[in-house]
């Protein structure tokens, strides 16, 4: 046991107070029950922090915490293009997507697939997301936290888990969106004080007391190779991060589908009052997202100095926490848990608003509201219970578990990103296109995998847009007599920014084109 009294002290204050707050905003007036709405929009009342802040609150998880800081150990601050070049696209979210999806008034992503093409695609991407958000990062969130408690108390990583999904259940299943959005506003300010502490005693304990800035100094001189941001090809971790191509290639398409078209990062903006409330908190977040190298990457450098030895690159954040002082290590470990308990809040709540409005609704379209909501409780609670009795089986085994998340997601997203793309702004994509991208985005990532294993992954995904891209055209453009109706209403609610924005996407793809014919 490495946390003292005043550490945990520090820690049931925290969940205490969570859990306040989340019943104080979540609570109703005498006889009323809450309706999908309210429960998995909020009642589309999140203001602009609101929004931001559980944008935030939702990224920032164990998986980026441990796994960026393990990355931060392995790579360096290379790493830290994910954070930047995300708030890059936050922006173009805002400004290209937003005006669509709210126009829309949907609850989910895949309800907007449904509007543009058919139940098809809406029904393929509900059930590829619920086996991502289940599978993939409510396993990941739920491991790496465990890594972390039990390195802190000694509790065995199984527990470590089942206290997580607890916590996590015990203010969001009851409060639905509104409960997760507002107490990540305390979960933010927490996670941001406890990540500067963590990044400030790192670089104080190498300055060997003469200060931060020696310390940053010292880790300079001792660990340049850790500070470049474009690795050279001889570089042991350049299959991660493939040079010149994390500005102009994959990159982009990975930070597209998860800011713009990922289920439980859009859901805030969803829930919002009017486009101009959404897009301050997309702003916001993305002002944010600046800050996030300095909180989840720099530790994971620093450690490269203090623990030199380590096992396994994940390791780090965790053991770092070991070496703090009683005190900040409790505020340190209620910032990592708050990161954790966030994450698993929003995803369980994305999961059940999936399965309940894309599946189990367009089965049972006759209940009532109440009838969805206590569904949607229900898979919330089944989601974290798949999730804790699989995340060690699957993750176990991984050094670096968010290049591992990379990794996976990167077979999918390319096709994604094509299908939202084309349906938003070209009116001339049909359904069958719609779907020969998303499967053909899986078969031609397994070929390259399987066929060209050199072939970084981040490259991979840009090849694999470009195919899919050409697919969706070619087919589209043969079954010109197939083209829906409500692509030429999504293009008159753009306000003219369709034309401007196809020639922009037209101009990125000529890019990608030339950049990788060039490149090899």
């Amino acid at each position: 046991m490495t946390l003292s009294t005043l550490d945990m002290a520090i820690f049931v204050v925290y969940i205490l107070g969570l859990l306040f707050v989340a019943y104080w905003v979540s609570r109703e007036e005498k006889g009323h029950q809450k309706n999908t709405n309210e429960y998995f929009l909020a009642g589309n009342s999140l203001p602009w922090w609101a929004i931001g802040a559980s944008l935030i609150a939702a990224n920032i998880s164990a998986e980026q915490i441990i796994g960026m800081s393990g990355s931060g150990y392995a790579i360096g601050l290379g790493i830290a293009s994910y954070e930047w070049m995300a708030a890059l696209t936050l922006m173009l979210v805002g400004k290209y997507c937003l005006p669509i999806f709210l126009k829309k008034q949907i609850y989910t992503m895949p309800q907007f697939l449904q509007q543009r093409f058919d139940n098809r695609v809406r029904t393929t991407l509900a059930i590829f997301w619920l086996a991502v958000y289940v599978f993939v990062n409510l396993t990941a969130v739920l491991w790496l936290g465990a890594l972390a408690v039990n390195a802190l108390t000694g509790i065995d990583l199984f527990w470590s888990m089942a206290l997580l999904a607890l916590f996590s259940v015990s203010y969001s299943l009851y409060g639905g969106l509104k409960a997760v959005a507002f107490t990540d506003i305390l979960q933010v300010v927490l996670l941001v004080f406890g990540g500067l502490f963590m990044s400030y005693l790192a670089l104080d304990m190498i300055g060997a007391g003469a200060g931060v800035l020696a310390g940053f100094d010292t880790l300079l001189a001792k660990a340049p190779e850790k500070f470049d941001m474009i690795l050279s090809p001889d570089n042991p971790h350049y299959v991660s991060l493939p040079g010149i191509s994390v500005l102009v290639g994959g990159m982009w398409v990975m930070n597209l589908s998860y800011w713009g078209f990922n289920q439980y990062i859009i859901q805030r903006a969803l829930a919002a009052p009017n486009l101009r409330e959404a897009q301050k908190g997309i702003a916001f977040a993305a002002f944010l997202k600046l800050l996030m190298p300095i909180i989840v990457v720099l530790p994971g450098i620093a450690a490269v100095l203090i623990l030199p030895d380590l096992a396994k690159p994940d390791q780090a954040y965790p053991q770092l926490m070991a070496l703090m002082p009683s005190g900040l290590k409790g505020l340190i470990f209620a910032a990592l848990v708050a990161a954790i308990l966030s994450s698993l809040a929003s995803m369980t709540n994305s999961v059940a608003t999936l399965f309940t409005m894309d599946l189990y609704a367009q089965v049972k379209p006759a209940e009532s509201q109440q009838h969805y909501v206590l569904v949607g409780r229900a898979v919330s609670l089944l989601s974290l219970l798949i999730a804790l009795f699989t995340a060690k089986p699957l993750l176990g085994d991984f050094d670096q578990a968010f290049q591992y998340i990379q990794e996976f997601t990167g077979f999918f997203t390319p096709g994604i990103v094509v299908l939202f793309f084309m349906g938003m702004f070209w009116k001339k994509t049909t359904a069958d296109a719609a779907l020969l991208a998303a499967v053909g985005s899986a078969v031609f990532s397994f070929l390259f995998y399987q066929f060209w294993p050199a072939l970084p992954f981040m490259d991979r995904v840009g090849l694999v847009f470009l195919l899919c891209l050409g697919l969706a055209i070619v087919v589209s453009l043969l079954q010109g007599n197939k083209v829906q109706a409500g692509a030429v209403e999504l293009n008159d609610i753009s306000f003219g920014t369709s034309k401007g924005f196809s020639l922009s996407l037209a101009l990125v793809v000529l890019v990608l084109v030339v950049f990788y014919s060039v490149w090899w």
